[in-house]
C-alpha cells in the first residue's frame, strides 16, 4: 500500500497541505492564521480534484471536424476543471469577506487573538 502512495506524489502533497492547513485552523488563536489555514485546506482539495481529473494522453474536448469517429476515451473531461474554477472564485470571495470581517474585529477589539477577544467579551 505504501508503494502505491509513492506512485502518486500528488496525493502525498495533498495530504501534507491539507493537514498543515487543518493544523493552522485548529491550533492557532490568531484569526489571520486561521484564514490562512482555511485557504490551504481549500487549495489542497482543489489541487486533488484537478490532478484526479486528468488523463494521460488525452486531448482537449474540442472537435475540429465532424466527419471523424469520436472516441470519448481520447478526450479529457472538462467538468472537474470547471467545477474547481468555480470553487476558486467562491474561495477567493469568501477569503475577501473574512478578511474584511477581520479588519472590523480588529477595529472593534484592538486584537485578532481569539482568547483576548473572548476575555473582552466576558468582561462586558
Amino acid at each position: 500500500m505504501i508503494e502505491a502512495w509513492f506512485e502518486r506524489p500528488h496525493i502525498i502533497a495533498f495530504t501534507i497541505i491539507f493537514i498543515w492547513g487543518l493544523y493552522l485552523m485548529v491550533a492557532h488563536h490568531n484569526f489571520i492564521r486561521k484564514l490562512i489555514g482555511m485557504y490551504l485546506v481549500q487549495t489542497s482539495v482543489i489541487f486533488l480534484f484537478v490532478t484526479l481529473g486528468t488523463k494521460i494522453g488525452s486531448t482537449i474536448p474540442i472537435l475540429r471536424t465532424t466527419d471523424i469517429v469520436i472516441n470519448p476515451a481520447d478526450y479529457a473531461n472538462p467538468l472537474p476543471q470547471m467545477l474547481m474554477l468555480t470553487a476558486i472564485v467562491v474561495g477567493v470571495s469568501t477569503l475577501g469577506v473574512a478578511l474584511a470581517m477581520a479588519v472590523g474585529i480588529y477595529r472593534e477589539y484592538g486584537t485578532l487573538n481569539e482568547d483576548e477577544i473572548l476575555k473582552k467579551l466576558n468582561a462586558q
